[in-house]
């Protein structure tokens, strides 16, 4: 980050096709993250902030600073239908930067959920309403509004770089970010995936052994791998 990235606020942000992000929506977090290579994930602290939550929009990014969450009340106003806000730190801070009231704005707005690379509160009340909400931390002490920071400017949250209408996915497995022009390709190979997986999961339930559905025996062997029986050698 750059001190002239600060005080910024981007507004009609490109956003990926609704049908691609529709299509992505339809898997998990681990799926998508192989079907991109193995890459993409935030840190595995980011974690939901109740059983059962779980997102997937177009990146509405924002850049916080230590217990300030100002830019979130002003990044509310950036939000459209589907999108998820998504916001980093510039530095580690744990504080409540988010609660019942913010997230009662951002349903108002169609927000899809927030993932925050800081601390939430109002947790019961996150879960009553279904607001999904993946955090740092869960911490009661509260924030100031004083202090800019942006919206809509590529932010690194949890060591992922997220830029604004890139699609965020998360559920219990973690948090996974898939570049915006990738989201149709994305989809594809994580339904091909799938696929594979389904046919790999029936053989799994006819007993055949990895060992030999992924043809492993032969490596491990040239590794060295040895079976002993435990009766060679007895009377």
């Amino acid at each position: 980050m750059r001190l002239n990235d600060l005080g910024i606020v981007r507004t009609d942000i490109a956003r990926p096709d609704p049908a691609a992000v529709a299509a992505v929506s339809a898997f998990g977090v681990a799926t998508i993250h192989e079907a991109m290579g193995r890459v993409g994930l935030l840190r595995p602290y980011i974690r939901p902030a109740y059983p059962g939550a779980k997102l997937c929009g177009p990146a509405v990014t924002v850049l916080l600073q230590p217990g300030d969450n100002w830019m979130l009340h002003v990044a509310a106003e950036q939000v459209q239908p589907g999108d998820v806000l998504i916001a980093g730190c510039t530095t580690e801070s744990e504080d409540g930067f988010f609660g019942e009231l913010l997230a009662t704005s951002l349903r108002s707005r169609g927000c899809a959920g927030l993932v925050i690379d800081g601390g939430v509160r109002d947790v019961a009340d996150l879960q009553e309403m279904d607001f999904p909400v993946f955090s740092r931390a869960i911490n009661a002490k509260g924030t100031v509004k004083a202090t800019l920071g942006s919206v809509n400017i590529p932010v690194v949250v949890a060591n992922a770089l997220v830029n604004p209408g890139d699609v965020v996915v998360a559920d219990v497995d973690g948090v996974v970010v898939v570049p915006r022009d990738l989201v149709g390709a994305v989809a594809e190979a994580a339904q091909k995936r799938e696929d594979n997986e389904e046919s790999k999961r029936q053989r799994f339930r006819d007993g055949v052994l990895g060992l030999d559905l992924y043809g492993m025996r032969e490596p491990l062997a040239a590794a060295g791998l040895e079976y002993i029986d435990q009766n060679d050698g007895e009377d």
